[in-house]
């Protein structure tokens, strides 16, 4: 898999440091509150779980998976959602997690679900956000990364399927995706 990568854009450590900056704003933004912690799959978990252990707060957790690019490099324009939500959101403080924010789409979807469903309030997290793919206006309230307009996998994101397992963020060579 390591042959793979063109280039590590944030190591190991980078995101570790990524992880304890935002778990402290998070204890702080969180403080007297039982946020419920939305963890979008697949490709959330590993930061989510990186990150919520850096939080000194009451929380829960729960997970959605939504879907737009059916193993590709590009949004197909359509989310659907595969796993709802178990948690009543009604009422409540909801912080979604998230591995990158690209188009905005999915999360405007999520976004969008929690409002319908009336959440008390709405917060992002995310671990990447990649403002020159933005098709919608949507903005993350914490952020890991500004990532360059290059197809990423690694810790949590994948190409179909895979490299989800590297323990870094790195740039795909376009020789694996390109053609196939």
């Amino acid at each position: 898999m390591n042959d793979d990568i063109e280039r590590v854009l944030y190591s190991q450590a980078d995101i570790a440091t990524a992880c304890e900056r935002l778990g402290k704003q998070l204890t702080n933004d969180y403080q007297d509150k039982v946020p419920l912690i939305l963890s979008v799959l697949s490709g959330a978990v590993f930061f989510t779980t990186d990150v919520t252990r850096q939080m000194d707060v009451y929380a829960q957790m729960d997970f959605v998976d939504v879907s737009s690019y059916n193993g590709g490099t590009h949004s197909s324009g359509e989310v659907r959602l595969v796993t709802d939500i178990a948690e009543d959101v009604s009422g409540r403080d909801v912080l979604i997690i998230e591995d990158i924010v690209d188009t905005g789409r999915t999360l405007k979807f999520i976004i969008d679900l929690l409002k319908r469903r009336h959440a008390k309030s709405v917060k992002v997290c995310t671990l990447l956000d990649k403002p020159t793919g933005r098709v919608l206006e949507v903005e993350a309230d914490y952020v890991g990364f500004v990532v360059p307009s290059e197809f990423v996998v690694g810790y949590g994101l994948d190409y179909k399927g895979e490299y989800r397992n590297l323990p870094y963020v790195g740039v795909l060579k376009p020789e694996i995706y390109m053609n196939k």
